[in-house]
């Protein structure tokens, strides 16, 4: 017998804690990502292409002032917003929220927070009006995990010039942005720094990496700096060793948590209206036991991850939150957003595994976030020293 259905992933309301005002801009701006951006996202995934009008979408929407108030629309939002911010950005696809997260947080972040007052101006308005695309170059190909002690790109003094060497791989718009930040290691003290290293100067190049089964749209490049030259303005003047890097990633690091969080819910509503649609044995297959197994379990593990970071985003309004709690939303919520995936693709059964059915492309998607920003283990690391004040790194 059929009764009335809660349709609502956010079981136990989470939403009730933003404001009106805030509900309701997240609400146009849902409305205007469905119309203009999801139209887009389906077939460039398809194809492993990034889909270039999207950039003059995200600038009519303006969100990539939404963290850097002066030089947005002077509002200022709070983290909650922010990450339901990030769930409606990811249910619609997590391709181009990654992109636009490594342009606003990551490449914006680090210059925000690392650069000085001129830097900031020099760079960051261009960047919220997307002018200019940014990109993060941390990552190595020798160095994932290890990349703070085996970073192997190095920066050289010379007069007012540094002289880069070396190579990134895994980087995020990094065949089509503007500016990378990157960091090396500066062969005089051994300290890691950061650089701003613009498109098109000598010795700097660029090459997609093809192949990808998870966040095909993000344009993931390997980057070579063969003696690359950028002046002394600029070195990132706020950055001067791996710990500075280390305040960049915990605060995208919660960013990840919410899109995690996104993934997962945009997976369980697949999920269940398929359930409730599909018809096997002369009745919807959301009247078995089995299936409804599998979305309670997964809607518990959406109710845990909402708790999770809406108290990780209330700790950042407050000022307490600590890279030990970013790193723990970052492993827990992405774990659970893995088994959420997996169990929506199996309530689709076959169909789930073609992207007529768009739950494919979120089950593929979950294993990219399920990796960037310190893998689960390293992660759990983090927090594990602190809870126990030793360290278990190598």
């Amino acid at each position: 017998m059929a009764g009335q259905a809660n349709t609502n992933p956010d079981f136990f309301g989470f939403a009730d804690l933003l404001t009106d005002a805030e509900r309701d801009e997240l609400a146009g701006i849902s409305e205007y990502l469905h119309r203009e951006v999801k139209p887009l996202a389906q077939d460039a995934w398809e194809r492993a292409e990034f889909p270039f009008e999207v950039i003059g979408k995200f600038a009519e929407l303006g969100i990539a002032g939404f963290q850097y108030p002066e030089y947005g629309d002077g509002q200022q939002r709070r983290p909650l917003f922010n990450g339901f911010l990030g769930i409606e950005m990811n249910k619609v696809d997590p391709s181009l929220a990654v992109a636009s997260g490594v342009h606003t947080g990551l490449a914006m972040g680090s210059i925000h927070g690392g650069g000085d007052q001129r830097q900031r101006d020099r760079w960051i308005p261009d960047m919220v009006a997307w002018n200019k695309i940014g990109a993060f170059g941390l990552t190595e190909p020798e160095g994932g995990s290890d990349v703070a002690g085996g970073m192997r790109t190095t920066a050289r003094r010379e007069d007012d010039e540094w002289v880069l060497n070396g190579t990134k791989r895994w980087i995020g718009n990094g065949t089509f942005a503007d500016l990378v930040v990157v960091w090396a290691r500066d062969e005089a003290d051994g300290n890691v720094k950061a650089f701003v290293v613009e498109k098109s100067v000598p010795g700097f190049s660029a090459s997609k990496i093809e192949g990808k089964i998870s966040l095909r749209s993000v344009q993931n490049a390997d980057l070579s700096f063969d003696d690359v030259r950028v002046p002394e303005s600029n070195r990132l003047q706020n950055i001067d060793s791996f710990r500075d890097t280390a305040k960049v990633l915990a605060k995208t690091r919660g960013n990840v948590a919410w899109q995690a969080l996104g993934v997962a819910i945009r997976a369980y509503e697949l999920a269940r209206e398929y359930a409730v649609t599909r018809e096997q044995f002369g009745k919807p297959i959301g009247s078995f036991q089995m299936i409804q197994d599998l979305l309670v379990k997964m809607l518990g593990n959406i109710t845990a991850m909402f708790g999770l970071v809406t108290r990780l985003a209330q700790k950042m309004e407050a000022g307490s939150a600590g890279a030990d709690h970013a790193a723990l939303a970052k492993s827990f919520t992405t774990t659970k957003m893995r088994e959420c995936v997996s169990w929506a693709r199996e309530v689709f059964g076959g169909n789930g595994i073609v992207l007529d059915y768009e739950v494919a492309k979120f089950f593929a998607d979950a294993e990219a976030v399920y990796s960037f920003e310190g893998s689960r283990e390293m992660n759990t690391l983090i927090v594990g020293k602190s809870i126990t004040g030793h360290s278990a790194f190598v």
